[in-house]
């Protein structure tokens, strides 16, 4: 397909896309019909039928995809009908393409348009997921930073940090920290960094509690933070495990140092590619 081609088409795809309110993209049917190369509404609405049925076998609902409205058109100098017409996301104009005529260059350049957005915004989703996952880690390691410092202020020393922050270990996973460690084969690097989102929120929480008990009630020796911290680690595995999720049964994510690297070259990439330097 020459380039040319390729560069109209993909013009024309994006020129007839719509916003709902709500931000919501879609394309409706009849224009998608003609940008897809069929000249008969009953052709292109077999092709629809088929899509909403390839739809429904992938799990999805119809509607949230195929929205049937109406829609005036002019058909003389002052006279108008409505006509039905859909309105479709991007997936069901994906789904469209996939079982469209083929052999029509329209579709075949569809097939692959849609199929690259599709995953387009699978990439995206899956770096918000990960974004959200280191910044879960930079929250709790200044969470936990905080807690060291309070150690430091109300018991006259930090150096049982750590073993505090261990006892909220197992009290969260009902195993020690190195158990966990064995378990998710992390070797020397610290479990948290291999902690799914949820369970650096759950931590994070559980911490914040113990700090603010630990100033409120001005505890003053490391006996008693470890029995704040483990009666508030208790706390938060019983609602975890109340809701169905326990936190030693789930598996280890990636290295989130890894993950934050990726995301910052991916970053790099991107301003890179724009044109334009990060200042």
């Amino acid at each position: 397909m020459k380039i040319q081609v390729i560069h109209s088409l993909t013009n024309n795809f994006e020129a007839f896309s719509h916003k709902t309110e709500e931000g919501i993209e879609f394309w409706l049917a009849r224009d998608l019909q003609q940008l897809l190369g069929y000249t008969k509404w009953d052709n292109f609405k077999n092709v629809i039928l088929k899509s909403k049925t390839a739809c429904e076998l992938s799990g999805q609902d119809i509607i949230d995809h195929f929205a049937d409205i109406g829609k005036m058109v002019q058909i003389g100098s002052r006279a108008t009908k409505e006509i039905d017409d859909i309105m479709l996301t991007r997936y069901a104009c994906y789904l469209i393409a996939q079982n469209g005529d083929s052999s029509k260059k329209e579709i075949a350049f569809a097939q692959t348009y849609f199929a690259m957005q599709t995953r387009k915004a699978e990439l995206i989703e899956q770096n918000i997921l990960e974004y959200e996952r280191v910044q879960a880690r930079a929250k709790l390691k200044g969470t936990e930073k905080e807690l060291s410092q309070v150690i430091f202020e109300q018991t006259g020393g930090n150096k049982n940090f750590g073993l505090i922050r261990s006892k909220g270990d197992y009290a969260l996973f009902s195993k020690s920290t190195q158990q966990m460690k064995d378990k998710w084969n992390v070797g020397n690097k610290p479990l948290a960094d291999f902690m799914p989102t949820i369970l650096l929120k759950a931590k994070d929480f559980a911490t914040e509690i113990t700090i603010f008990n630990a100033k409120e009630k001005i505890i003053c020796t490391e006996k008693e933070i470890s029995a704040e911290h483990i009666v508030n680690n208790k706390a938060v595995r019983e609602t975890l495990v109340s809701r169905g999720i326990t936190p030693e049964k789930l598996s280890p994510e990636e290295d989130v140092k890894k993950v934050e690297r990726k995301l910052i070259s991916d970053e790099k990439k991107i301003v890179k590619k724009s044109g334009f330097s990060k200042k």
